[in-house]
């Protein structure tokens, strides 16, 4: 039976985002042409709530589209004849500070994916990966500009993020895939 552990309750998920929204304005050096770009699927929720973040406390407008990496993913072929595609929507990303929003950094494959999907729609002055959680474990040479937090996991075990437009409620979780009695055995 998994074992669940909470990362992040919703006060703590909140107060981690708040911190991101602030640190991604630093980091880009203002608004001025920052795109927020979520990868699909709760990495868009957490663009669009960075983005509301962001306008509040800027009094801004910021950009933000979304992407659907699906057809960029380096194994496509093992995930069968017809797979789902989500929707890709992107502004123009000439000229920009992009900042790539997910939820889970592990292997870096997700984010070798955007980054090939966001050239085909222009080329970004500068582009940031911001990241909700930090598993550790890749399998390329892939790091966080922003991270939210980081957890250490095995590679069995899972870290699910849920936010409250998808999932009811908003919390950050690892799941063990067994027990510690039962790793002992």
């Amino acid at each position: 039976m998994p074992d669940r552990t909470i990362l992040l309750d919703d006060r703590a998920l909140g107060r981690t985002l708040a911190r991101m929204a602030t640190e991604i304005v630093e980091r880009a050096r203002g608004t001025d042409d920052l795109v927020l770009v979520g990868v699909q699927r709760r990495g868009v929720e957490l663009a669009d709530r960075l983005k509301r973040l962001i306008d509040q406390a800027e009094g801004g407008d910021v950009a933000v589209g979304k992407l659907d990496i699906t057809l960029y993913r380096d194994d496509l072929q093992t995930i069968g004849p017809r797979p789902v595609v989500g929707e890709t929507r992107l502004p123009d990303l000439e000229g920009t500070t992009v900042v790539i929003v997910d939820d889970v950094l592990y292997t870096g494959r997700t984010v070798r994916a955007a980054l090939d999907e966001c050239a085909d729609f222009g080329r970004p002055r500068r582009i940031l990966l911001c990241v909700l959680i930090d598993r550790g474990g890749r399998e390329l040479p892939i790091q966080a500009d922003i991270v939210g937090t980081t957890a250490t996991a095995a590679p069995g075990d899972r870290v699910d993020v849920l936010v409250s437009e998808l999932d009811g409620r908003d919390a950050v979780e690892l799941v063990r895939q067994s027990g510690p009695a039962e790793a002992a055995r």
